[in-house]
């Protein structure tokens, strides 16, 4: 059966596809705006056969050309991250040059993936230096650090007696403070330190020294407990008793203590690390015989190593340095 499509059907027909093409695309829009941008991550590392050899390189340059954003630059661990334009996506071609100073340049033609890009160079100065060319030894190397902390020191101690007076063999009646029986009539005497500002009581005590002691007691314990003022309270239900109260005084004191840390070295490299606290770094090492102390400073310059330093998780510092051109490491 043969239908003709009228002007009314041909437009409805034009709108539904239309529609759909506009929903589809509507879609597809939004499927693109989802999609991340992929990131190459990996690491540069010094060319070596010897894996101890094998040291992370900082400030290298990492290109991808058009396909990436912008170039990227590797940290002292040797990490780089490296983003690709949104239309790129996993295995796109893609060719990767390395660059950095010391280094010879790389380029590597490699393929977008969901994997570690762990890259080596070779170092320029790989070939021995000429025999003619002279080389400073630098031997019995060791890093010096300090750290700050906090002690406590005992800066005295603190004596004070107090009496009690009474009567003995009174009859209480009632009338309180009493001996702990209820019998005679007491009396209560207190003394109270003071350390002062920024000390502390430690290892207080409190006795009766002199007078019927054996009807004595403690009453109120605000001492053993120790702090900056301390206070003691005791009863006396005979005659006149003395007591005696005692303490340590301490003052928290901040210390600067010195550290050594020895570097390990490995060919052309020395790496050692210290605790994120360490402070005042320096480098003492022997050069031509002679025993030189070198203040590393925040720059970390030193006229025979050049150096870098990164932080771990931990907080702790990893320092690397190799030699410059003239010196090697012993």
């Amino acid at each position: 059966m043969f239908v003709r499509m009228t002007r009314t059907h041909k437009i409805e027909s034009w709108i539904a596809v239309l529609v759909l093409v506009s929903l589809a695309a509507s879609a597809g829009a939004i499927y693109w705006q989802r999609q991340k941008a992929i990131s190459l991550r990996g690491a540069v590392l010094v060319q070596d056969s010897d894996p101890r050899k094998q040291q992370p390189i900082g400030g290298v340059t990492i290109s991808a050309g058009d396909l990436a954003a912008s170039d990227a630059t590797s940290d002292s661990s040797g990490f780089f991250l490296l983003r690709l334009r949104k239309p790129v996506r996993k295995g796109h071609p893609v060719v990767l040059s390395f660059s950095a100073p010391q280094y010879r340049p790389l380029v590597l033609n490699d393929i977008v993936a969901n994997k570690l890009y762990v890259v080596h160079l070779v170092p320029l100065s790989s070939a021995p230096a000429p025999k003619s060319q002279p080389q400073t030894k630098v031997v019995s190397i060791r890093v010096r650090y300090t750290v700050k902390g906090t002690t406590d020191l005992n800066v005295g101690s603190a004596v004070k007696t107090f009496e009690i007076e009474n009567k003995g063999n009174v009859p209480c009646k009632g009338d309180r403070p009493c001996s702990p029986d209820g019998k005679w009539k007491a009396a209560v005497g207190s003394a109270t330190l003071d350390a002062g500002a920024g000390n502390e009581f430690r290892d207080a005590r409190a006795s009766c020294i002199a007078g019927p002691c054996p009807f004595t007691k403690i009453e109120t314990d605000h001492f053993t407990q120790g702090g900056q003022v301390i206070t003691v309270a005791a009863g006396d239900w005979s005659d006149t008793a003395t007591f005696l109260l005692e303490a340590e005084v301490f003052r928290h004191m901040m210390t600067q203590s010195e550290r050594w840390s020895y570097p390990v070295i490995f060919g052309e490299s020395l790496s050692f690390t210290l605790p994120a606290t360490a402070e005042s770094v320096s480098i003492e090492a022997e050069l031509d015989g002679q025993t030189i102390i070198f203040p590393l400073g925040p720059s970390l310059f030193l006229s025979w190593a050049s150096c870098d330093a990164g932080v771990n998780p931990d907080r702790g510092r990893v320092y690397r340095c190799t030699p410059k051109p003239g010196y090697r490491f012993q």
